[in-house]
């Protein structure tokens, strides 16, 4: 497993005109947020839940894809922990545009960006071998093995996903081959509207993927417009199954 800390060689600032990112970033607090009264009360239980994550963890961190959700969690963590490692799995296989939105924002907030990378990537895997191969090479194993330098890993996975997800709780033990951490869903429990609203009324911009009607964003030859309406996550490797593997634990 390879690990790239920061921005690549490649990577550049932003100017002022070709960033596409908003130039507000708004605190965590419920009064300024714009959510409903309802929406207000789901906010404070997840900031509850971060805070009394961050209490008890030593080594902290988050993994994002760079999608909605991710990004939304990430901004709500950097504004109580604002150099938290943000683990990024590099498969190789990204799209484009997900590169480029990771660098954007990672300038923009100053994240403490930490790109994993398979030890011996093996680009096409998903064709010459399968998906799960691929998926297990390039996602799962780079990620355990940097989990294990940490005690405590944020993730912004939540129930309405995927019916893997369904029984996701916002904290619970996760087993890795070599020991067992905490893994925290403080938005366990939000839907896409709420996660979309908190974007929106925080200045946020999302990936550009998503104007062109991708609604769950992975790797490039994996990911499809959603074929089910109703699925948001049908578009993934060919609706042949439901997760990649960096969330079931070891055995």
């Amino acid at each position: 497993m390879t690990r790239d800390s920061g921005l690549g060689a490649g990577d550049s600032g932003l100017g002022t005109g070709d960033s596409g990112l908003g130039t507000r970033d708004s605190g965590l607090g419920t009064r300024d947020s714009g959510l409903g009264a309802g929406d207000s009360a789901l906010l404070r239980q997840s900031l509850d839940v971060i805070a009394n994550a961050l209490a008890e963890a030593r080594v902290p961190c988050v993994t994002s894809s760079f999608q909605a959700e991710c990004v939304v969690l990430t901004h709500m963590l950097r504004e109580v922990r604002s150099d938290i490692p943000v683990l990024f799995l590099d498969t190789f296989h990204h799209f484009p545009q997900t590169l480029d939105y990771r660098d954007e924002l990672t300038a923009r907030w100053g994240l403490n960006l930490v790109n994993l990378r398979a030890k011996s990537p093996s680009v096409g895997l998903w064709q010459a071998e399968s998906t799960d191969a691929c998926c297990k090479r390039h996602k799962v194993e780079p990620l355990f093995s940097a989990l294990e330098d940490y005690d405590t890993w944020f993730t912004a996975l939540r129930r309405d996903q995927s019916p893997s997800r369904a029984s996701l709780q916002e904290v619970e033990p996760f087993k890795l081959p070599g020991r067992t951490i905490t893994r925290v869903a403080p938005l366990a429990g939000w839907t896409t509207r709420d996660v979309w609203k908190y974007a929106k009324d925080h200045d946020i911009p999302l990936l550009p993927l998503y104007e062109l009607g991708y609604t769950s964003i992975g790797c490039e030859p994996c990911t499809a417009v959603p074929f089910d309406p109703e699925n948001p996550r049908s578009g993934r490797w060919q609706g042949q199954k439901l997760e990649c593997g960096i969330h079931i634990q070891a055995k």
